[in-house]
């Protein structure tokens, strides 16, 4: 009895798989993406209240010291991401293929690469925290804010590689509620963690990274129970955490784009965190990090959306199915595009409501509510310029995806940051963002037009 139960469940993992090559596109993207979207919503909220509290019960101060944290954040997410996007891609494309031992493989190297680099990343993080922050942007007043924040992160980072790189093998194995469901397990506990550790308790910004370290444990523990299950296509076992040279190869070649995008990103955070501190004090600081929060809530939804993507784009160029790859790719473009016009509007008609969620100091709020405006000044065409670069990221189109990713940010935001403030001062510095944007839109749309007309021809 118990072997005919652990087929049939072998069985329904293996349908579960091959759903992503039958049915309707259309359905499939909102099965994947809808899970993901929750998830990333849910994250955003937990965002928004974490600030909220610091700003709130911590202080203005606290504030910019946490925005002096996203570099640190960025990196250790930039090698989260080589890992955790390499694999998920690498096994949804050996699903397509049919190739589930290659797949429990890369599993087992994915927990094996988590481990050694979110250790090695802890350490030496932790031997010069101070001169990285100073270099970050960190004043004297910022600095206790941000050395608080990130020794308590940088401890559980392994904790932290581990439970995004499952989350995502999850929605590559054909789980995408099951990774929705560790999402909103872990903003739950940590927004009440959160409430516990920073109002109730006062241990300030230290309690709120404690909430976040402690919650990823707990979904974390989940994660892996669902991976020892035996019956399942994908589980942990024996002989698939050695490190294998083709695999590791693999997993890198394609986590390479995300993770120089996340690269790119803390290089940009720290120069503008400078340019900020230089034309604006540490308070521009702060109303960036409040800008930056408000963008991540609507542009949570993108992320979700191309999460949701990519086990269906992977899985059936691995197929070969272009037909349905290419419908996924437009239909996440019109979703991504819609969603983010109506943060547009949100944003244009409302920022100083927005701002007066993290803040009630009027120098800062004052600085967060136009910031807000001029960040998002043209925020309704990144969310194609996203989906796009996620999509030849899928299909392993390496070089392609990483020059998109570098085009926003090294291209084009860091040499305007620079030139801006020099006519505009304060204001050239918030007016680079939204240029970058629309730049790189412009860059976007003809290469993926050239990538049609190169695939028409090979069909």
């Amino acid at each position: 009895m118990h072997r005919f139960y652990r087929v049939k469940v072998n069985m329904d993992n293996k349908q579960a798989a091959l759903e992503l090559g039958q049915k309707p596109v259309g359905q499939l993207l909102w099965q994947y993406a809808l899970p993901a979207i929750v998830a990333m919503t849910a994250s955003s909220l937990y965002n928004i209240i974490d600030r909220a509290m610091i700003g709130q019960v911590v202080g203005p101060e606290a504030i910019a010291g946490l925005g002096i944290t996203f570099p640190f954040m960025n990196l250790s997410g930039a090698f989260g991401a080589a890992v955790g996007v390499g694999a998920s891609t690498c096994i949804s494309v050996k699903l397509g293929q049919k190739d589930y031992q290659t797949a429990e493989n890369l599993l087992g190297n994915t927990v094996t690469l988590n481990l050694v680099i979110g250790f090695l990343f802890m350490v030496i993080s932790l031997v010069f925290l101070d001169p990285i922050l100073r270099f970050f942007g960190a004043s004297d007043v910022t600095l206790p804010y941000a050395r608080e924040f990130m020794t308590v992160i940088l401890l559980g980072n392994m904790i932290t590689h581990m439970y995004f790189g499952m989350n995502a093998v999850l929605r590559a194995a054909g789980k995408p509620r099951h990774a929705m469901y560790s999402v909103l397990f872990t903003v739950g506990m940590n927004i009440l963690l959160v409430i516990a550790f920073v109002w109730w308790f006062r241990w300030g910004i230290r309690g709120a990274a404690l909430a976040t370290v402690t919650s990823q444990s707990m979904a974390l523990c989940w994660q892996m129970w669902l991976f020892s299950n035996k019956n399942e296509l994908l589980h942990l076992k024996r002989g698939i955490y050695r490190l294998k040279s083709n695999l590791v190869k693999n997993i890198i070649s394609i986590g390479i784009s995300p993770f120089l995008m996340n690269v790119t990103s803390c290089v940009i955070v720290i120069f503008m965190n400078n340019q900020f501190v230089r034309y604006g004090g540490d308070m521009a600081v702060g109303a960036y990090s409040i800008a930056n929060s408000v963008v991540m809530v609507f542009f949570m939804f993108v992320i979700g959306i191309t999460q949701g993507m990519q086990p269906i784009v992977g899985y059936n160029y691995g197929a070969e199915k272009f037909d349905r790859m290419l419908r996924c790719l437009y239909l996440a473009i019109a979703c991504a595009t819609a969603i983010l016009l109506v943060g547009w509007t949100l944003s244009m008609s409302f920022p100083r409501q927005i701002a007066r969620i993290f803040t009630t100091d009027p120098t800062l709020l004052d600085l967060s509510a136009r910031g807000i405006k001029l960040d998002m000044l043209v925020f309704f065409v990144v969310g194609s310029q996203a989906v796009i670069t996620n999509f030849f990221q899928c299909i392993g189109k390496v070089k392609i995806s990483i020059f998109l990713s570098l085009s926003r940010q090294l291209f084009l935001l860091l040499p305007m940051a620079y030139v801006f403030p020099l006519f505009w001062d304060l204001d050239g510095v918030w007016y680079s963002m939204p240029a970058s944007d629309f730049g790189s839109f412009a860059m976007t749309i003809p290469m993926l037009m050239w990538y049609m007309k190169k695939l028409r021809v090979k069909s």
